[in-house]
């Protein structure tokens, strides 16, 4: 069942990105596992996954550490994809390749500073806030230009580019413009001198309208591993 379903979201990654004129090769799947116990991501390890996204601190250490959590030779790669607290920081620094949840100056300030301590250069992505959702985090994008000049002097950072969760929609049609637009955004600050790569957008209800608008990775979990229990910590 779990080879099944990888391969279909593989299909449907591949067909999204040849609509769009792109190479699938371009977009990352990452499995998301919260609630996913061991023996799943064991198995999703077995059928060539190799990203994984976890949103909660506790949940991944448990994860991230578990010796089971082996691909041969190759390293699994590890991404934070929820919203991080200040507090937790120092923690997710040492856990996690990509950080997808930078959502405040006072966070990267944080992150630096441990990340400095670690002797590590933290890869993270700029949350940016689409839409009007109170339970939506990431910065407004007229705070951008503010918030991106002082991250330039934060030098344990490396900034690959940007994420944004637009509000559900049942049809996923209607996620297309705030998709479009972090594309834009990304682009328009590329030719002014960044060299921002990756737009992490879309999920298992609307990751194709994602690949078609750019987005280089994909953060699916239930299209993989179906509904899930919550996890108990």
């Amino acid at each position: 069942m779990l080879f099944d379903n990888i391969k279909r979201i593989y299909t449907r990654i591949s067909h999204a990105a040849m609509r769009a004129g792109r190479s699938p090769d371009a977009i990352r799947l990452i499995a998301v596992t919260k609630g996913v116990g061991p023996e799943k991501i064991v198995e999703a390890v077995e059928n060539g996954l190799r990203d994984f996204g976890e949103s909660r601190i506790q949940a991944a250490q448990k994860k991230i550490n578990d010796s089971d959590m082996q691909a041969g030779h190759e390293r699994l790669r590890w991404h934070l994809i929820g919203h991080l607290q200040k507090n937790k920081s120092r923690a997710a620094v040492g856990l996690f390749d990509l950080i997808h949840s930078v959502d405040s100056l006072e966070l990267a300030v944080l992150m630096n500073r441990y990340a400095e301590e670690a002797g590590k250069i933290q890869e993270i992505l700029i949350q940016v806030k689409l839409s009007d959702e109170e339970s939506k985090y990431g910065i407004p994008e007229e705070k951008l230009p503010g918030v991106l000049k002082e991250l330039s002097g934060l030098r344990n950072l490396r900034a690959a580019g940007l994420m944004t969760i637009p509000p559900f929609f049942e049809d996923p049609e209607r996620a297309r413009p705030y998709f479009r637009h972090l594309r834009e955004i990304r682009d328009n600050y590329n030719k002014t001198g960044f060299k921002w790569k990756e737009l992490s957008m879309g999920m298992s209800n609307d990751f194709e309208v994602a690949v078609e608008e750019g987005s280089t990775m994909v953060r699916v979990g239930t299209a993989i591993f179906g509904e899930r229990k919550a996890e108990v910590l």
